[in-house]
């Protein structure tokens, strides 16, 4: 049976150097309450440290939180990693890690990245850089996720940085995505009409949230349950499973219902 979740599936906490400290778990639980929605996504950049503290902070609230990561490749594109477990993410992060050159953050520049334990309580301060280039193409990124039973999708992709479209001229047309993330900038259908390729795909808005106030409910999703197979199968438009992005929907406009592209 299909139901709708709304959801923000871009958010960073106190980890991530470029957020502020106030992106604590029971702060980002409590404002997703606020928004009424029903899913969210911890997405740092290139680490997953926090999701562990955040899934806590929603025990009881009936909002499940997916464990992800905002990875960035060779190519300094933002893709968006999610799983359904912490095992799969922490697998994940140790493949990510070994891919980081070793670098040490340099906090005065760009910032603190502040470690919770599974409480929530401060455990200290990460000192690998983060706010880098993983040795992974785009094309890796998407299939090594895969592998691990995560679901990716572009970040960002009508920005001037770190997106898809800005750095590699296009969205490769094998690439095995089904959906793209716009950001707080546009609407799917002014999206639609700057960047034709997009008809391909089914459209998400997050908040790409580094302050509370940047969380949104902007998405809503209409499928079976909270998790990623799910929402796979809603991006690819299968069996009545549909997205909403700014009360329209934003599926994929070449795609059949059953999700396979038209000739």
């Amino acid at each position: 049976m299909l139901r709708f979740y709304s959801a923000d599936l871009h958010i960073h906490t106190c980890l991530s150097p470029c957020a502020e400290l106030e992106m604590l778990p029971e702060l980002i639980v409590e404002r997703a309450q606020e928004l009424g929605l029903q899913i969210i996504a911890v997405t740092d950049h290139n680490s997953a440290e926090n999701v562990a503290a955040v899934i806590n902070a929603a025990q009881h609230t009936g909002i499940t939180v997916l464990p992800g990561m905002e990875v960035q490749t060779r190519e300094e594109v933002h893709l968006l990693t999610l799983f359904d477990t912490l095992e799969q993410v922490a697998s994940w992060q140790e493949q990510v890690y070994a891919s980081l050159p070793a670098l040490a953050n340099d906090e005065g520049f760009f910032g603190e990245q502040l470690v919770l334990d599974a409480t929530g309580e401060p455990a200290g301060y990460l000192e690998r850089l983060l706010v880098t280039s993983a040795d992974f193409s785009v094309e890796d990124v998407v299939q090594l996720v895969q592998e691990l039973g995560g679901l990716c999708i572009p970040a960002h992709v009508d920005r001037t940085m770190y997106s898809i479209i800005s750095n590699l001229g296009f969205i490769p047309p094998e690439l095995d995505v089904a959906g793209v993330e716009i950001s707080a900038r546009i609407g799917p259908v002014e999206a639609r009409k700057r960047f034709p390729q997009l008809s391909r795909y089914s459209l998400v808005a997050n908040g790409d949230a580094h302050r509370l106030q940047e969380m949104v409910r902007r998405t809503t999703y209409k499928m079976a349950a909270p998790t990623v197979a799910e929402l796979g199968l809603t991006l690819a438009g299968v069996e009545a499973r549909e997205v909403w992005v700014d009360g329209l929907r934003s599926g994929a406009v070449t795609r059949h219902r059953n999700g396979a592209f038209e000739a």
